[in-house]
């Protein structure tokens, strides 16, 4: 190699290309000053000036949890989240990387310049990389909800350049940025499309045009009258029963005395009812979920009347598995978790205040006082050997933790109780929560998880409470839990 080449310079054009693009940079700000819009100059900086600190999203986050539809709310917890990534990847590294100075505001016309100017560096564009984060956190949740906010977001990433604060180049940074938090997101909690329960094994089932041969069950006391006249719309030829809490039994099984498919709307105790009653009459199930947790419906993929609408002049069916428990003469099925312990006691103690307060505050203080209270713990032979417990749950399948998402089932007939035990032994809270914290592991100090397809309980004393599926009974003597392997057949939209 020649001694007279200086390996340290510059390749040629390498500046050059950078001084052009920066020159195109500025070329398109000044246009876009230059370019009257319209009724733009009142409503851009105004619209720039509410995205301040994440106050529209925030907002408009609320509005989508108001519509009290499943996805609409994990569009608007998807939404934040991807929003929240997006603002720390900015802070921490974004503006502090590229010291970029602000535009000259020369060219913009006073009317449109924010009367606060930003004091921090110009890229990138911190407003767009919120906005689009936002819209792409809920769009890959909800894409009609997406297809809704995303004009919005544009906007806001428009009215930056409108207003003078960031150049174009600024703002498309930011704008990848945010899109690129909102997939990171996605990454570490799936979205249900992502998660679809397997469609099998399929079942035959009537196709019900207009639903004509279902009898429907609402259970009143869930708030399911929006849902029952939605059903009445969608399916004019149901027949839809509603019914107070005290009745709905009674109701199931005349409903099923003259139906071809047994409907159901309501929490997951209800649909438990429904179960059971399907069960006996040998007929399908169709689930409209109508109660504040829905696991069941949620876990199965039906969220809506119009998916279940769909499913039922399809036929689509599948097969799933139940749970079922005995305690002495006492027998029932489970479609969701069983347990005995503390969990039992929490159920009651909500019970006893959701009247008084709500669902949720019920729950946070029935929490607290069923763990600071001064108990012993259970005392039950479990795999053959005697063991205190804080508490045992057993799932009907296999639930899975996503990321940092709550478990949920990704297959309903697997054929396996999902069995979780809090060892006994000092500080119940500690325990319990170092169990929930564990997550999938298998072993830890504090809990056990196995999967089988029986199990038996004995030296459980009488009067220990039980919870299956929300309900609350008392233990009868021993107790023994086992599969019903794809025992039920149930109505569910399949994939298109």
């Amino acid at each position: 190699m020649s001694p007279d080449v200086d390996l340290t310079a510059p390749k040629p054009g390498r500046h050059g290309l950078r001084d052009r693009f920066l020159a195109a940079d500025c070329r398109l700000f000044e246009a876009v000053a230059a370019r009257h819009w319209p009724g733009a100059d009142p409503l851009l900086p105004r619209l720039s000036r509410s995205a301040n600190h994440g106050v529209l999203w925030f907002a408009a986050a609320a509005a989508l949890a108001a519509s009290r539809t499943p996805r609409a709310r994990r569009a608007a917890a998807r939404g934040l989240a991807s929003l929240g990534l997006a603002s720390l990847t900015i802070n921490t590294l974004g503006k502090r990387t590229v010291r970029r100075p602000r535009p000259v505001l020369d060219p913009v016309p006073l009317v449109r310049q924010l009367k606060r100017q930003p004091i921090t560096t110009s890229f990138p564009s911190g407003h767009s990389a919120s906005a689009a984060a936002f819209a792409a956190g809920v769009a890959l949740e909800s894409p009609a909800w997406g297809a809704a906010v995303a004009p919005v977001a544009a906007a806001v990433a428009l009215s930056r350049v409108y207003t003078g604060v960031h150049f174009p180049s600024d703002v498309v940074a930011g704008a990848a940025l945010g899109v690129g938090a909102a997939f990171a997101v996605r990454g570490t909690v799936p979205t249900r499309a992502q998660l679809v329960p397997p469609a099998r094994p399929r079942a035959g089932a009537p196709a019900l045009q207009e639903g004509e041969g279902l009898v429907l069950v609402a259970n009143r006391a869930s708030g399911t009258a929006d849902r029952a006249r939605a059903v009445r719309d969608a399916l004019p030829r149901a027949e839809v029963v509603e019914c107070e809490p005290a009745d709905v039994r009674t109701e199931l099984a005349k409903a099923a005395a003259r139906a071809r498919v047994l409907g159901v709307c309501g929490g997951d105790g209800t649909v438990n009812a429904a179960a059971g009653t399907a069960l006996r009459h040998g007929l399908p199930l169709a689930v409209l979920p109508g109660g504040t947790l829905n696991h069941f419906a949620y876990d199965l993929g039906v969220e809506d009347v119009r998916q279940l609408a769909r499913a039922l002049e399809q036929g689509d069916a599948v097969r799933v598995d139940v749970g079922r428990f005995t305690s002495g003469e006492q027998e029932g099925v489970f479609l969701n978790t069983f347990s005995l312990g503390v969990y039992p006691e929490l159920v009651l103690e909500r019970e006893r205040w959701s009247k008084r307060i709500g669902g949720w505050p019920a729950g946070v203080l029935a929490a607290a006082r069923v763990l600071r209270a001064d108990r012993r713990p259970l005392q039950a032979e479990f795999r053959g050997r005697a063991r205190p417990l804080w508490m045992l749950f057993a799932g009907n399948g296999t639930y899975h933790r996503l990321g940092l998402a709550p478990g949920r089932r990704l297959d309903l007939a697997d054929g396996q109780l999902d069995v979780r035990v809090v060892h006994g032994g000092r500080g119940p809270a500690a325990r319990l929560l170092a169990a929930a914290f564990a997550g999938p592991l298998t072993r830890s100090p504090f809990h056990a998880a196995v999967q089988v397809r029986r199990l038996r309980l004995t030296g459980v004393a009488p009067g220990t409470p039980l919870a299956y599926d929300g309900e609350v009974i008392e233990a009868a003597g021993e107790v023994t839990l086992e599969k019903l392997p794809e025992a039920l057949t149930v109505y569910r939209p399949l994939p298109e």
